[in-house]
């Protein structure tokens, strides 16, 4: 595998053009803009030092093959990207690619008319390659494809120490809601949390609590979008909320996504719910718990109600503004040229999961410790997040919903798990209040 060095001299640079070049995606896209001179702005969400050294690795190799094309990295944070966005588009000065943002989120800004088809790049990258249905949560009302996949994801995987299991007397993963209370209870105490999850106003409590109702066998909408969240599953879903919330960390009334993965992997808790960025994580900031860790399937109510995996499906579109579409393109097919699409891979092994089929095959994408040493965890996350789901696309029978993104950031949802598990509200009328919330939200 090449790193950043490999590309500093002329003599490893041309050998790394060539390889590229040999089947690259990009090759059926159109020539032209090689040699225009011009600067390409790259926005992505996931900014952790490895993967930014992966980025680096790809731009550097893209700039090689396209003389006078410059390529300006500008990360951004999950929680801040909504009104970065907004600016940009209001302004006009907005980026010419943007990655890992999740899905739901494009298609909302699709149907504003503020991103571009991406058919062109799916179809130079190759529509069989991609795992079965990978990008039909991309396709809009239209029949255009808004973005593809540059990754998958199995957010609400449930996170397990096992050495704490074994001295608690847990005998396995818990699958049930009354199996996982058992867990915790026996694992909760002496200087260790039973786990931790988000209860505070932000994304993270409305995505993961998304899940819950999953879980319980409800949905957010119909698969015809009317409002379903006001429901018998709804009221399970927080009541266990609630049950849990003694077992979190006192301060997770306002956790987000840093905090419940931190708590985790810091040795906080027993057990934790993250991507697979736990296992790079655990390796670098706690190497003690690496061979204490695995994963399940998140629980659910009972075994009747299949898992549900929530899959963000992280993105990457073109903005309808960029003034450099045809090289945008070309870039944003070279994301998945194998060389570079592993280094992106391996810079988060099991966070971001491949969404090509002939990527996760590959000798080099398996040549990594993480994925040798936890192959049935990652084997176990790939599995569960290509059949995985999310607002914008709760279920096979579910029309992709282009109003999910406004109803996550309105934090409609983090209301309401605050309002009744942390403030104790009358859940009939917070559920009715919620309900035509989000009903305004879906005319608006």
């Amino acid at each position: 595998m090449h790193n950043n060095t490999d590309i500093s001299g002329k003599a490893s640079r041309r050998a790394l053009i060539k390889a590229l070049l040999a089947g690259s995606a990009i090759a059926t896209l159109p020539l032209a803009a090689r040699a225009q001179q011009a600067q390409l702005r790259w926005w992505t969400t996931q900014g952790a030092p490895a993967q930014l050294k992966a980025y680096r690795f790809q731009i550097a190799a893209f700039e090689a093959l396209n003389p006078g094309v410059s390529v300006v990295l500008e990360p951004l944070s999950d929680e801040g990207y909504a009104p970065q966005l907004a600016a940009a588009f209001s302004s006009g000065q907005v980026p010419d690619v943007v990655t890992h943002l999740p899905s739901f989120s494009v298609q909302s800004y699709y149907a504003k008319g503020l991103v571009e088809p991406f058919n062109d790049v799916i179809a130079s990258i190759g529509p069989d390659d991609y795992y079965p249905g990978a990008n039909d949560v991309f396709r809009a009302a239209d029949g255009n494809y808004v973005a593809s996949g540059i990754g998958n994801s199995a957010v609400n995987i449930l996170w397990l120490r096992t050495d704490t299991m074994e001295r608690a007397g847990v005998d396995g993963p818990p699958e049930t809601w009354d199996e996982f209370r058992v867990a915790l209870q026996k694992m909760h105490g002496r200087g260790i949390y039973g786990t931790a999850l988000p209860y505070g106003r932000n994304s993270a409590t409305s995505l993961v609590f998304v899940g819950f109702i999953h879980g319980a066998g409800g949905q957010v909408f119909t698969p015809d979008l009317d409002v379903a969240i006001d429901s018998e599953a709804t009221r399970n879903a927080l009541e266990f909320y609630r049950e849990i919330r003694d077992f979190s960390p006192r301060g997770a009334t306002n956790y987000s996504w840093g905090e419940i993965l931190t708590a985790f992997v810091s040795g906080a808790t027993a057990t934790g719910l993250y991507t697979g960025r736990v296992l790079a994580n655990v390796r670098d900031q706690n190497p003690s718990l690496a061979d204490h860790v695995s994963c399940a399937l998140w629980p659910r109510l009972s075994r009747d109600i299949p898992p549900w995996t929530f899959n963000d499906f992280p993105s990457v579109f073109i903005p309808a503004q960029s003034q450099n579409k045809d090289l945008a393109r070309r870039f944003a097919a070279f994301l998945f040229d194998p060389e570079g699409y592993i280094e992106q891979l391996h810079a988060a092994p099991g966070h971001v999961l491949p969404v090509l089929q002939s990527i996760a095959a590959d000798p080099r994408y398996r040549d990594n410790d993480i994925i040798r040493k936890y192959r049935k965890e990652v084997d176990l996350m790939a599995e569960a997040a290509a059949g995985g789901f999310n607002l914008g696309y709760e279920s096979a029978a579910h029309r992709s919903n282009e109003k999910a993104g406004e109803v996550i950031a309105s934090g409609v949802i983090a209301d309401m798990v605050q309002r009744v598990v942390l403030n104790r509200e009358n859940v009939d009328t917070v559920l009715g209040q919620t309900t035509r919330a989000i009903e305004d939200l879906m005319r608006a």
